[in-house]
């Protein structure tokens, strides 16, 4: 070995790398939540992996819940938020009801009804439990909210949907 360091930039590469690989699905699967336009998701990904390799520390690497932040900053500056993906609406309908079966037009159209009754807060929420599979603490890392609010929120949201579906006597805890 000569004693000198590793090529910086190569390290770079490899680091940016290991970050695309462990969370572009996530950050693409976040994106497909609220665009139904495939390029137009194909390009939010891109401008969120963009940000992220001029922003990259190779030190201090990234991790799903900034890649998300900066998801939801895109999302936030586009303009004609087009409305959720059916198959958002099946993710909720399958954790609050614990029924995975796809609930048809008529229960989209019962959930889609039920969310309507819950503050933003609340449906991002639900969206980010459901949509996102994340926890509680990764919630509350991305919202910069403390992990029991978000876990009251949470809760709060699941009771409020199963009333608005009927169903008061199951627990999806």
């Amino acid at each position: 070995m000569n004693g000198r360091s590793p090529d910086p930039e190569a390290l770079r590469n490899e680091v940016f790398t290991r970050v695309f690989d462990d969370h572009w699905a996530a950050v693409r699967h976040h994106i497909e939540c609220v665009v139904d336009d495939d390029a137009e998701v194909t390009e939010i990904v891109s401008e969120v992996f963009l940000l992220a390799w001029s922003r990259l520390k190779p030190a201090r690497p990234m991790g799903r819940v900034w890649l998300l932040r900066a998801a939801e900053r895109r999302l936030r500056a586009r303009s004609g938020r087009a409305l959720t993906l059916l198959t958002a609406l099946d993710a909720v309908h399958a954790g609050v009801t614990g029924d995975p079966a796809p609930p048809g037009r008529v229960g989209q159209a019962e959930v889609v009804r039920a969310l309507g009754v819950l503050t933003a807060r609340e449906r991002r929420i639900i969206m980010l439990t459901y949509w996102d599979g994340l926890a509680e603490g990764e919630i509350a890392e991305l919202l910069r909210a403390s992990e029991s609010r978000v876990r009251r929120t949470l809760r709060r949201a699941q009771d409020r949907l199963r009333t608005e579906l009927g169903l008061e006597g199951g627990d999806i805890r």
